[in-house]
């Protein structure tokens, strides 16, 4: 039976002042009138039951998460109590699922991603979870074909091809996986037509996936067993505070798809924006004439290839500005240039510095 994990964790700090720690951007509606965890949900309908859904996010969110999602059981909702990156999230995920099914298959997604149409989606998950079941422990993931020279994702290279459907859904062996480039490299991904952006959205067996973590990260798995062992006693809390803050975090690809032998990676045929930053609203909303994409009250003249973000209350006037982003929220206005994405992030973390903590 096919369980889903979704990891709304994340802090989006690239997306401040409007994501905090206390709203952070998967708990916000920047692609629709649902947030985007609500979305995230909404396109697992039909794939697997609201009792076979866990997500995995910050202790401090769960309430949260809780409001956003009040159709799901309480323990649906599992707050971590420190961050620890996507291994120990999936090992003790998978480790819950088991205990609930022991032939449990698993869809990992991340909870901040847009993608559609929900029927495509489903389809080659579908095919995802297909190419599970007749090869137990295969790993699969899903590749994008990438649409410009991206140095802010993972790359994964494919190998020769597994299997095909009529549909055109494709699997091919994963030949290696690729950190993030810089300009130069990623030009010759794009240009040789066999690497993949990395989406981060995984198909596996639970039992699989918490064997190799057994393999490569034992001391991660104690850890998780531990945890899980007192899951229904009244320890529990304390169990998993002490020993979730033992663990080291890793990612799942450090952790085990660079060194595990079989992963498939599936040519995704859907539509995919992991809404890394501000840049990502020009491509979800449009721009007008001027190339600017503007959300809320503005006034502009000679404006050209800005991101403008306000409401109906506040009005933003700009004169003689290019590729810029402007936000405004009621505590904090940003401005900075359009093309340094790492920016936000830096004003964030400079934030943290100065102790800061009322605009974070």
């Amino acid at each position: 039976m096919l369980h889903a994990l979704i990891m709304a964790g994340g802090a989006g700090t690239r997306f401040w002042p409007i994501s905090r720690q206390s709203l952070p951007k998967q708990l916000l509606s920047l692609a629709g009138d649902e947030s985007l965890l609500q979305q995230t949900v909404s396109r697992l309908e039909g794939l697997t039951r609201p009792e076979q859904l866990l997500v995995m996010t910050n202790q401090s969110l769960v309430e949260a998460v809780r409001d956003q999602l009040p159709s799901l059981a309480g323990d649906a909702v599992v707050g971590e109590p420190a961050k620890r990156d996507t291994a120990p999230c999936i090992a003790l995920a998978a480790a819950l699922m088991l205990r609930q099914d022991p032939d449990a298959v698993m869809l990992v997604t991340p909870a901040d991603h847009v993608i559609g149409p929900i029927d495509v989606f489903q389809r080659a998950v579908s095919f995802a979870v297909d190419l599970v079941g007749s090869h137990p422990s295969r790993l699969v993931t899903f590749g994008i074909r990438p649409g410009y020279p991206a140095e802010s994702f993972g790359y994964i290279e494919r190998g020769e091809p597994i299997s095909a459907e009529a549909d055109e859904l494709a699997a091919y062996r994963v030949k290696q996986f690729r950190e993030k480039p810089d300009r130069k490299t990623a030009e010759q991904y794009l240009a040789a037509g066999s690497f993949y952006w990395n989406a981060g959205i995984f198909v596996w067996r639970a039992e699989t996936i918490l064997d190799a973590l057994r393999q490569f990260e034992p001391e991660m798995v104690k850890q998780v067993e531990r945890i899980t062992q007192a899951w229904e006693s009244e320890r529990r809390q304390e169990v998993f505070t002490e020993a979730f803050g033992e663990i080291q975090g890793k990612s799942i690809d450090y952790a085990v798809m660079e060194r595990y032998d079989e992963v498939a990676v599936i040519e995704a045929p859907f539509q995919w924006d992991d809404l890394g930053s501000w840049k990502a609203l020009a491509r979800l909303r449009g721009t007008d004439s001027s190339g600017n994409t503007v959300i809320g009250r503005h006034l502009g003249e000679s404006t050209r290839d800005c991101i403008i973000r306000s409401d109906d209350r506040h009005l933003i006037a700009t004169y003689n500005v290019e590729n810029l982003i402007i936000v405004h929220t009621d505590d904090a206005t940003l401005v900075a240039c359009r093309d340094s994405e790492e920016s936000v992030r830096a004003l964030v973390a400079a934030l943290k510095e100065r102790g800061w903590d009322e605009y974070l």
